[in-house]
């Protein structure tokens, strides 16, 4: 069986004394890729730093919400550039947070539409970042071309011939029938350790309702640690009882769902199930690769 964490923090401070250990742990748990996120620049430079240590993991760079303010197009820029280094596989995470009464909401959207615009130029799959922003989070994806006809042209369809706007919304959080629209439009939507608690009423939804070929697992390690190691730090051998919990709710085997959202991850991020390289040699990370999934059917806080 194998897993996909597609995503994770693990260049985040709480793990860097003991990330060869915890390099064992991820082969040992059969988490056999990962895509570790940046935050900021310095976190995104860790992530491509990363990605080039081990060979299960892939790196996003991007601009949290809340680390937008006071950002220049050079900072952008330096984006744009580790963006092209060979195992950065996505623009991200990016989006809104509106969850603070002091949220900057202008700085937010601005910087949300020219990092989904850098994603775009580059080829690169755009993860969202959305809490308590439903509709802008929408509006702004849509007047920015992230599922305009010529972005999802670029990439090979997915397995049933919808097309691919490789958006993935991360943790997802909002309703089933909002992922409905989020599924039409050519987006992928994934689930973490919330699924696993006793009050997440949506997620369970969302897990039993989403269509298997849109649907990925995360940790979001360090944060949002699954039942039953909650109130612990969390890390991505845990992503196996998120799929666990989604089998459960599916009526489906864990082996099952691991290996649909391993393929589905796949092709959200560009890369070729076996581990090679992308169709017609293309480097792994970039826009080529096939439709991925067949057709089927000290203790932490939950917040950052």
């Amino acid at each position: 069986m194998r897993l996909f964490d597609s995503h994770c923090h693990i260049s985040d401070g709480r793990y860097a004394d003991r990330i060869e250990e915890l390099a064992e742990e991820i082969r040992a748990a059969g988490v056999e890729r990962l895509v570790d996120i940046g935050t900021d620049l310095e976190s995104s430079e860790s992530c491509v730093r990363m990605a080039k240590r081990f060979d299960f993991c892939y790196a996003a760079v991007g601009f949290f919400p809340s680390e937008t303010t006071g950002l220049t197009e050079e900072d952008l820029e330096r984006l744009r550039q580790l963006s092209r280094e060979p195992r950065v596989v996505a623009i991200g995470e990016i989006g809104l947070d509106y969850h603070y009464d002091d949220t900057d909401k202008p700085s937010q959207q601005h910087w949300f539409r020219r990092q989904i615009e850098l994603a775009i130029e580059e080829d690169k799959t755009i993860i969202v970042h959305s809490r308590d922003a439903d509709d802008d989070t929408l509006r702004i994806l849509r007047e920015s071309g992230a599922f305009s006809k010529e972005r999802t042209g670029r990439f090979p369809p997915k397995p049933d011939g919808r097309p691919d706007a490789r958006v993935l919304l991360h943790c997802y959080s909002g309703s089933a029938e909002l992922a409905r629209t989020y599924e039409k439009l050519g987006a992928s939507i994934s689930l973490a350790g919330p699924v696993t608690f006793k009050n997440a009423r949506r997620s369970v939804e969302v897990a039993r309702t989403a269509d298997i070929r849109d649907l990925l697992v995360e940790t979001d390690a360090p944060y949002l640690t699954p039942v039953p190691f909650r109130g612990q730090l969390n890390k991505p051998p845990y992503v196996r009882y998120t799929a666990e919990k989604i089998a459960e709710i599916r009526g489906n085997s864990l082996e099952y769902i691991a290996e649909q959202t391993y393929l589905n991850a796949c092709r959200v991020f560009g890369l070729e199930p076996d581990g090679k390289t992308a169709p017609g040699g293309a480097q792994e990370g970039s826009a080529s690769c096939a439709s991925g999934a067949p057709e089927l059917g000290s203790p932490i806080t939950d917040e950052r």
